[in-house]
């Protein structure tokens, strides 16, 4: 197992790196085979009106699934210790579903929105909307950028992911077509699945005012 440290705006002393390796060791205890890289970013903000947030995100990668924490306290220490009890949870999770795999599967109704983009049928808008309720008003300004590895899975193993990491939608690349993918949680039963239009080249004239509403993609909440 692989273990990354990384900091922002913040030394990383023996003492944050021994603390860090110490909480991921415990907590990754049972699962070492099957985890392959565990990435800790750590990072302070200095903010005036609210004081400084210490923050520690953790994400684990395994066989076809990430687990992912986040935690922001005035200490860097607490926010370590909270994160890793999070992961120690959402690992047990993971056992639990891969004990369960054998006697379970995901049907294809269990997907049962399939939207379209960039061309969608107005009857398929409502789903869309679904996705964007989940989400408070966000800034107009790109406030945060992430980079994270993409293996091609299938759409149960999107499923489980999601499950893992406890937000609205999940993006992935579909192990069938080779496309990205998002698959969230709708919000009265069942799960929706937003995949590119195969012939785009075929799109109607009616279908062009809808397409700035299908390019928006959908923001998971803060964790």
């Amino acid at each position: 197992m692989k273990l990354v440290i990384q900091g922002k705006n913040i030394e990383l002393t023996d003492a944050i790196r021994s603390h860090v390796t110490q909480k991921i060791e415990k907590a990754t205890a049972h699962f070492k085979t099957a985890i392959h890289k565990v990435d800790v970013n750590l990072s302070v903000e200095n903010n005036p009106r609210i004081g400084p947030k210490q923050s520690t995100e953790v994400t684990l990668y395994l066989d076809n699934a990430v687990v992912r924490a986040e935690e922001s306290r005035e200490s860097l220490y607490a926010s370590i210790d909270v994160v890793t009890d999070k992961i120690t949870r959402q690992l047990r999770k993971y056992k639990a579903k891969r004990l369960q795999k054998d006697h379970t599967s995901v049907r294809p109704t269990d997907v049962d929105a399939v939207i379209n983009t960039p061309g969608i049928a107005p009857e398929k808008l409502s789903d869309i909307s679904e996705v964007m309720s989940h989400q408070p008003a966000l800034p107009e300004d790109v406030v945060r950028t992430k980079y994270f590895a993409m293996p091609p899975m299938t759409v149960a193993q999107a499923k489980e992911n999601l499950e893992l990491v406890g937000h609205d939608f999940y993006m992935f690349r579909n192990a069938d077509s080779g496309e990205i993918n998002v698959i969230y949680e709708r919000n009265h039963k069942g799960y929706g699945l937003l995949q590119p239009r195969q012939n785009q080249g075929e799109l109607h004239q009616s279908d062009r005012p809808e397409q700035s509403l299908a390019n928006v993609a959908p923001i998971a909440k803060a964790s």
